[in-house]
């Protein structure tokens, strides 16, 4: 169901209870106006009847007056009753069998209502008071009539109320829905704009919306960054795939296919030993640009944690993988113990501080030294006693496949990509700096103060 008509659907239904509430509220309304409207015709003939009553030779004497019942025949299809009696109850004139009423009070009005006959009515009583030589006493007056007439009043009243209700409510849906439908108008070129789009394109939507729709906006425009950028990373491992393995794969293949030609014992193992180191080489250089790509995958993928950056340190330490790199090679661990917390990925911290730690230990001197402190930010190091990266290469630290001049070994270029990446993810950096006697490389953080 699409969302005008769930907008539509809602509207109507609040309109049909409030039409519901207010056809209540007009029959009530219709009533008590036809109520009121009658009352004062009862009124004010049995005020005109109470005026005609004198008194003569001692005796209250009624003489009914046309006036009076002329207000009552403007509803010609009900009946009229009155009655007038003197003191004690006699009766003066009118009906006899009229239902009693409560009493009003001196000269006062009351209303009630009784049947007349078979049908409803309503009734009014009033008195007049005489203070004579001749006669002293009250005088009553009652007049009822049916209430044909103000049911029929009460519902034209209401009738009509209710069709104007009607037609406002018409016109409020329809004007409703044109404001709807102009309201949503921009998710409608939103919708355009994108189905125009290629599917290549990510980039920011720049289309004008209501305040209401841009934090939707905002959030696909983030989607779309994110996914840009697991994009690019996999575009990057299909081309690095494609420009770094090709090489290594083809020297694999020549020097396994003289090694099956070999006829010298001597020329055979050298060629094994070789594609020996070739393979490790081209092991290492795959784990780093898996290693990439996976740190780009969790930078966007995975929630940001409170961690320890002494506990990383140590974690690599203890992993022994450094070992693999270099046998025998020693890794020496200097965390102090203050926290040194961070907000980051644990898995991609360890993986970068796993390069840095391969890099010093392939390319520097040892002793190699890992460590934590809080001098500029919340930093992780890596720390030998080699001269380190020569500075022509500083400028562009953190390149992929950049391998340090002078190095001894095999380089992929690939560790401080993954590291100097790393950093950046969660708001840091990769730092460099020349001790004395040594060289010091590590990755800085904000600290997470919490």
């Amino acid at each position: 169901m699409s969302l005008t008509a769930r907008m539509v659907i809602g509207l109507t239904a609040l309109l049909l209870v409030g039409g519901a509430a207010l056809s209540v509220a007009a029959l009530i309304y219709g009533r008590t106006a036809a109520r009121d409207a009658f009352d004062r015709l009862l009124v004010g003939a049995a005020a005109s009847i109470a005026a005609s009553v004198s008194v003569e030779d001692g005796t209250p004497v009624v003489d009914l007056p046309v006036s009076a019942f002329e207000l009552l025949a403007l509803a010609p299809d009900d009946r009229v009753a009155y009655r007038v009696t003197g003191p004690g109850g006699g009766l003066l004139t009118g009906y006899a069998d009229l239902p009693a009423g409560p009493a009003p009070e001196r000269a006062g009005t009351v209303f009630y209502d009784a049947p007349f006959g078979t049908e409803p009515a309503r009734y009014v009583r009033t008195s007049r008071l005489f203070a004579e030589r001749s006669f002293s006493g009250r005088v009553e007056i009652t007049v009822g009539q049916t209430r044909r007439a103000r049911t029929e009043l009460a519902w034209d009243i209401t009738r009509r109320a209710l069709i104007v209700l009607g037609i406002l409510g018409g016109a409020v849906l329809i004007m409703a829905v044109v404001v709807i439908r102009t309201a949503l108008s921009p998710l409608d070129q939103l919708a355009r704009t994108l189905s125009a789009r290629d599917p290549q394109d990510l980039d920011r939507l720049d289309t004008r919306v209501p305040r209401e729709v841009a934090a939707m906006v905002e959030a696909m425009n983030g989607f779309m960054a994110r996914l840009d950028r697991q994009l690019a990373s996999m575009r990057t491992l299909i081309s690095d795939s494609a420009h770094q393995l090709r090489t290594p794969v083809a020297a694999l293949r020549a020097q396994a296919d003289l090694a099956a030609g070999a006829t010298d014992d001597r020329q055979r193992a050298q060629l094994v030993g070789r594609i020996h180191a070739r393979t490790i080489g081209l092991g290492r250089l795959l784990d780093q640009m898996l290693a990439r790509a996976r740190v780009a995958h969790r930078a966007d993928a995975v929630r940001r944690a409170r961690i320890d950056l002494r506990d990383i340190a140590l974690d690599v330490v203890e992993s022994g993988d450094h070992t693999l790199v270099a046998p025998g090679a020693e890794l020496r661990l200097e965390i102090g113990e203050d926290p040194v917390a961070v907000r980051g990925d644990a898995l991609s911290l360890r993986e970068a501080v796993s390069n840095l730690v391969a890099n010093a230990l392939i390319h520097g001197v040892p002793p190699v030294r890992i460590g934590t402190d809080l001098a500029k930010g919340a930093r992780i190091w890596v720390e030998d006693q080699g001269p380190g990266i020569p500075p022509a290469l500083r400028d562009r630290l953190g390149d992929r496949f950049l391998g340090a001049t002078g190095s001894r070994g095999a380089s992929s270029g690939l560790g401080l990509a993954i590291a100097s990446e790393m950093a950046r993810s969660f708001g840091g950096r990769l730092w460099v700096e020349d001790r004395p006697d040594a060289f010091r490389i590590g990755l800085a953080f904000p600290q997470d103060p919490a």
